[in-house]
C-alpha cells in the first residue's frame, strides 16, 4: 500500500451552546429550585470564555485589528460590530489585571530590571486628530546569567513623559535599573541628603550605540563608524559570556570589558573635542558620554 500524507487546516468555527435548566417546585413549601447560570466572563453576555480569549489572542498576540476580526468573524457567519468587540476586550482585560498585577509585583521583586517607553497614538474624541500617550515597560530576564526563575515584562500606560511616571511605577523598588538618559530617572536614582539612593541607575549602551548608528547611517562618518567597531567589541565580549554564572562573567568584564570601556570612554572624550558642538555626531558622542 502507499500512504500519501496531507497537511491540511480544519477551520474553526463558532456555535451556540444551549445551558438548559430546568426549575422546580417543592410541592410541600412551593419553594423554586434550578440550578444557577453558567459563571461568564462578561455577566448576562453572549461570548464564552473561549471566544473572548481569542479576541484577546488575535487583537494583541496576533496584531489583527477589531474591524477586520469582526470580518472574519462574518465570513463564519456572525456579524459582531466592532464595537462590542472592543467592549469585550474590556472585559477580558479586567479579568487579567490581577494576573498582571502578580507578573508586575514579580518583576519587581528581583532587584535587577530593564525599562524603556515609547509613544503611541491614542484617539481623542472631538480633536479631530490623535495625541501622543506613553508605553512604559519593565523586565527581568535571568537567562543572560544563568539565573532561576521565569522572564517577565510589566507594561503602564500613561499620557505624558512626565518623570513622576516612572517614579509611581517603580515606588517601593530596590535595586539596578538599566535605562536611557532620561531625566526622569534622576529622582529616582540621585542620594537624599546623606542616604544613598535604592535605585542603581545603569546606562544602556544599547542607547548609546544607536545614536551613533544614526550618524553613521546618514553620513557615513569614520569617527561613527569607529565607535561602533569598538562598541562591537564590547558585544562580542557579551555574546561570548551570556548564560555563564554571574561570578564568571564579572571576571570577564573586569579582565575584558573593562580595559575597552575606559579606552572608549578616553577615546569619545577626545574626539568630542574636536568636533561642532551642533554636529549630530557631537550630540551622539556626548549622549553616549
Amino acid at each position: 500500500e502507499s500512504v500519501t500524507e496531507v497537511l491540511e487546516k480544519i477551520p474553526a468555527r463558532l456555535k451556540v451552546i444551549r445551558h438548559v435548566r430546568p426549575r422546580y417546585a417543592c410541592r410541600a413549601c412551593e419553594a423554586m429550585l434550578q440550578a444557577p447560570a453558567p459563571a461568564l466572563p462578561i455577566e448576562r453576555g453572549r461570548p464564552g470564555p473561549g471566544l473572548v480569549a481569542h479576541v484577546l489572542v488575535s487583537k494583541y498576540l496576533d496584531g489583527l485589528p477589531l474591524f477586520r476580526l469582526s470580518g472574519i468573524l462574518a465570513r463564519e457567519g456572525v456579524e459582531i460590530e466592532r464595537q462590542t468587540l472592543a467592549d469585550w476586550v474590556g472585559h477580558g482585560a479586567w479579568w487579567l489585571r490581577p494576573l498582571a498585577e502578580a507578573i508586575g509585583r514579580y518583576a519587581l521583586a528581583q532587584g535587577v530590571i530593564w525599562t524603556d517607553d515609547t509613544t503611541i497614538r491614542v484617539l481623542a474624541p472631538g480633536r479631530g486628530r490623535t495625541r501622543i500617550g506613553r508605553f512604559w515597560v519593565y523586565a527581568f530576564d535571568p537567562r543572560p546569567w544563568g539565573g532561576t526563575g521565569p522572564p517577565a515584562a510589566i507594561y503602564h500606560y500613561s499620557p505624558d513623559r512626565k518623570g513622576e511616571r516612572p517614579r509611581e511605577h517603580l515606588a517601593g523598588y530596590a535595586g539596578w535599573l538599566h535605562a536611557d538618559a532620561y531625566a526622569g530617572y534622576d529622582a529616582l536614582t540621585t542620594p537624599k541628603g546623606s542616604r544613598p539612593p535604592v535605585i542603581t541607575h545603569v546606562a544602556c549602551m544599547a542607547h548609546a550605540r544607536r545614536e551613533l548608528f544614526k550618524v553613521y547611517d546618514s553620513t557615513k562618518s569614520p569617527i561613527a563608524e569607529e565607535a561602533l567597531r569598538r562598541i562591537g567589541e564590547l558585544y562580542a565580549i557579551e555574546a561570548a559570556i551570556n548564560e555563564k554564572p554571574p561570578e564568571h562573567r564579572r571576571a570577564v568584564r573586569q579582565a575584558q570589558s573593562k580595559p575597552l570601556l575606559d579606552a572608549l570612554h578616553a577615546w569619545m572624550l577626545q574626539q568630542r573635542r574636536r568636533l561642532s558642538g551642533k554636529s549630530t555626531l557631537a550630540k551622539a558622542m556626548q549622549y553616549a558620554l
